[in-house]
This record gives C-alpha cells, structure tokens and sequence, in this order.
C-alpha cells in the first residue's frame, strides 16, 4: 500500500474529528439521510472503484501506444514533475469544475456536490459516480505516474487533498488569521494562491446577489490562481449566510448519484 493511501485517510479523519468535536460535522437542521446516502455512495465509489481503476486502466493504455514507456520521464527534475502536475492535474480539474457550472446538461454530474446545505469534508467526495471518471486530470495523472512521476504525485496528492479538506471544512482555519494586522500581506497572497474556506464556501453560496457567494467562480481546487489568472476569483474574506442549489428543481439522490443512467 503507497504511503498516500494511509496518509490522506489519516488527514481526512483528523478534519472529521475536528469537525465533530466543534459540533460541525452533521448540523442536523441542514442534513439528513439523503445526505447521508450520497456522501458515503459517492465517497466508497470513488475512493476504491474510480481512481483506482483509471490508474490501472491508463497505463495499459498507454503501452498499447508505447511499448516499454514506464518510467520514461523519471528523468524530469522535481520541479518541472511538480509544475507539470500542476498543470496537467490541478489546471484541468479547473476547466473540468468550470465547464460542469457553465454547460446545464453537464451539471448534472456535479450537482450533488451543491446540494448539500453545509459546508464540511464530509462533501468533498459528494459527487455523481461519473464525474471523476470522466475528469481529465485524474487520467493524466495516472498517465504521469506510469511515466515515472511517483514519488513527486504522492507528495503533491497530499498537499492537494489537505487544501482541498480544509476549504470545505466547516472549520474556517483562515478567519483568526485576517484578524491579525501583521499577517495581512501574507494572507493577501495566500487567498490569491491558494483554496480557503472563503474563497471556497463562496463557491457554494445559495444566494447569489448576498455579496458573498459566487457559484460560478471560485473553481479552484488546490491552486486558487487558476481563479485569479482566468478571471473568475471572488475574494471578500467572508463566508455565505447558507449553501446549497439556487432556483432548480430538487432531484432524487438515486439521480444525483446516478445521471444520465437515472433521469428522474
């Protein structure tokens, strides 16, 4: 078992038990068992059929077209793996995040990451079954990793997945540090670096003229600059009154989880 395998599990365990002792991991007026079932559906699915299939799928691809390519690129420097993980990974989970909110047909596969009423890391994997199998980046990481990228994904995955916890955590680990003078210069750049709960929970406002909430925007998963660099960043340092789905039609749990194989 690669050591991300446990490590990730471990982070994702520790914003859990955060939560639960802040008494913010199952706000009861806001989520119940239909929540419940599309959070650990989609949670198991992804986590131990999903990924782990793409990854052994695409390098079999990959020797179809390029007998004898293991490791080809091992040869790369950290830094140009690290930036070409960034890119190939992180950069097209953007337009993938982005192209699912601006194409209606195409939100259906991510529409159950929005309906939940809370922020928490109990959503981050709250999505329709197929999304993740159909996003780019995970492909091409699984692509980059045959090739000899390893050691650098596993330490990038790590980092990623701890972004990513902490900006839907319900726990606002950015709110103290913009109360202190002296840090406001180092919070101004990592806002604009990297997720945060702001940034973040904005993107899952419900209500889009409260000054705060921006759905479509603030795509970012690890690298927020991806906001700033294509113009769809929304930065206020403050965080949405309530989440959730403005103006569409509720749907059942079995659709949200299963589009376009389930319609109704």
């Amino acid at each position: 078992m690669s050591s991300y395998q446990i490590i990730i599990p471990a982070i994702f365990v520790a914003f859990a038990l955060l939560e639960i002792i802040l008494g913010r991991f199952n706000p009861k007026e806001r989520a119940g068992a239909r929540d419940a079932v599309i959070e650990a559906v989609s949670t198991v699915t992804i986590l131990l059929i999903t990924v782990p299939a793409i990854f052994a799928i695409a390098p079999l691809l990959v020797e179809l077209i390029r007998p004898g390519s293991a490791g080809a690129l091992a040869v790369l420097p950290v830094w140009a793996m690290a930036l070409i993980l960034l890119v190939g990974d992180d950069m097209t989970q953007y337009w993938w995040h982005r192209l699912n909110h601006q194409i209606p047909w195409l939100y259906n596969l991510h529409r159950a990451h929005h309906s939940g009423q809370y922020m928490s890391v109990r959503i981050v994997y709250r999505n329709n079954l197929f999304y993740y199998l159909l996003m780019p980046g995970i492909w091409i990481s699984a692509v980059l990793v045959h090739l000899g990228f390893g050691p650098v994904y596993v330490v990038y995955l790590i980092i990623k997945m701890t972004v990513i916890f902490g900006a839907h955590s319900s726990w606002r680990w950015d709110e103290p540090l913009y109360r202190i003078k002296a840090l406001s210069p180092v919070m101004w750049l990592v806002e604009r670096t990297l997720s945060t709960p702001a940034t973040h929970a904005a993107h899952h406002g419900l209500d889009a003229t409260d000054g705060v909430t921006r759905y479509k925007g603030n795509y970012g998963n690890l690298l927020f600059f991806w906001d700033v660099l294509f113009g769809t960043a929304l930065i206020t340092r403050r965080y949405p009154d309530a989440y959730g789905i403005e103006n569409m039609t509720p749907v059942s749990a079995r659709r949200e989880l299963l589009w376009p194989l389930v319609r109704k």
